[in-house]
């Protein structure tokens, strides 16, 4: 999400670096050596309708941005997040479903994070963090604005709000716009420019297959593996490896800064700001946009493999 410590501005965001190519071939198996993970962290977000998620393990975010950090979360994004079950509820089917809605010109929706901040990949192991997610049902003009996102902040971030990118961020899963096309992306180092060209980050992206990523739920994940001779982040869709970014993409202090410490997790679906706007080429909402859309969620997990795992 580009939790920018200044706000971007309106269509000064371009696609985030570095897009990859579709992957060609079979899909692989997320993960290689993936039976040697063991599962520390899982939300499958059984519930009554209209509940809200478990707070033993989520905070949910309220407003237009933290006390004391920068306005509109840094995005420029135009929402105000609610605890309404309106904007977000457990949907009695096992899912988390949060709805962008629309009063007069005041657009409202849904954000929760994880209250630990403690997810990462041990020394000389890996970690894996995944979602099964399906896309809010809005295409065309309709979905302008939309921006759904699955990601993390490195756990220094919690209480602070102006070191970003240095504590890193991990976008898992980003989608604007209502397209079929989904989005990792990496943020570290210094804001602007730095390794990760922020603030736009070094990022791919990859469309969804079998069904869109509005019509079906697909699977986001990311791995963190420090088990080799040089660190690697990598993105899939469905099993499928549509990214990676290594430490020798940058200097050692840079992704160490980014990578070697707690994270936590985030799930939200924003309106506006400065990835759709500058995908869109102007500003977004608009007056064609559509509110009800919903983001389902089914789960959350996270895995670790510890130092010495299978590879």
């Amino acid at each position: 999400m580009a939790a920018a410590a200044a706000l971007i501005a309106l269509g000064a965001y371009a696609l985030p670096t570095a897009q990859a190519e579709e992957p060609e071939g079979p899909a692989p198996k997320a993960g290689a050596g993936a039976a040697a993970y063991e599962e520390v962290w899982r939300t499958d977000f059984d519930g009554a309708a209209g509940s809200s998620p478990s707070g033993d393990d989520w905070i949910i975010d309220k407003g237009h941005g933290y006390e004391g950090g920068p306005a509109n979360w840094g995005t420029g994004e135009v929402q105000s997040y609610t605890d309404r079950p309106e904007n977000l509820q457990l949907d009695g089917e096992g899912h988390l479903k949060i709805t962008a809605l629309k009063d007069g010109d005041t657009w409202t929706s849904g954000r929760i994070e994880s209250k630990r901040t403690d997810f990462a990949a041990p020394e000389g192991g890996k970690m894996r963090i995944e979602a099964s997610m399906r896309l809010p049902d809005v295409q065309g003009d309709a979905a302008l604005g939309y921006w759904p996102a699955f990601w993390t902040l490195g756990d220094q971030y919690r209480g602070n709000y102006w070191n970003w990118p240095g504590i890193g961020e991990f976008d898992i899963m980003e989608n604007v716009n209502g397209e079929n096309r989904t989005h990792g992306v990496l943020h570290c180092g210094v804001n602007p420019g730095g390794p990760c060209n922020e603030t736009q980050g070094v990022g791919a992206s990859t469309e969804c297959q079998g069904t869109s990523c509005q019509a079906g739920f697909h699977t986001y994940a990311l791995e963190l593996d420090r088990s080799g001779a040089t660190e690697e982040l990598r993105w899939y869709q469905d099993g499928r490896e549509f990214h990676s970014v290594s430490a020798a993409d940058m200097d050692a202090e840079t992704w160490a800064n980014a990578t070697h410490h707690g994270h936590f997790i985030l799930l939200n679906l924003a309106m506006g700001g400065a990835f759709p706007d500058g995908v869109a080429g102007h500003a977004t909402p608009t007056a064609a946009t559509q509110p009800g859309g919903s983001l389902l969620v089914d789960h959350v997990a996270v895995s670790v493999e510890p130092a010495g795992g299978a590879g």
